[in-house]
């Protein structure tokens, strides 16, 4: 699985960044689980086409003792499996990878 990790965070920093992730309301069914939304304009043409019939689509975080990790594997809400389940092309990882980075920096966690 490709990802984008963040470790030896405090504690307290992952508290803050899960904060700040259930404010937003990316919140996922399992606790340390968060979906991140996808702006329509950087999907994939396959993911534009699918949107109404698998979206909305988002690329899971998960946060653990010490560390986050964002999944670069583009996921569906309505579907698991489907064609247009793909990795992040990518502009959409750089903008990912850029929105975890502006989070953890706006919240003015050292990593």
């Amino acid at each position: 699985m490709r990802s984008y990790s963040i470790d030896e965070l405090t504690e307290e920093a992952v508290e803050k960044i899960e904060e700040r992730l259930a404010q937003k309301g990316w919140t996922g069914s399992i606790k340390g689980m968060y979906y991140v939304p996808i702006p329509d304009d950087l999907l994939a043409p396959e993911q534009r086409e699918h949107l109404e019939s698998c979206g909305p689509f988002f690329l899971p975080l998960e946060t653990g003792d010490g560390w986050v990790r964002l999944e670069l594997l583009v996921r569906a809400r309505q579907i698991l499996r489907c064609s247009c389940i793909a990795y992040a092309n990518p502009a959409l990882r750089e903008h990912m990878i850029d929105t975890l980075d502006s989070l953890i920096k706006e919240l003015d966690i050292a990593v």
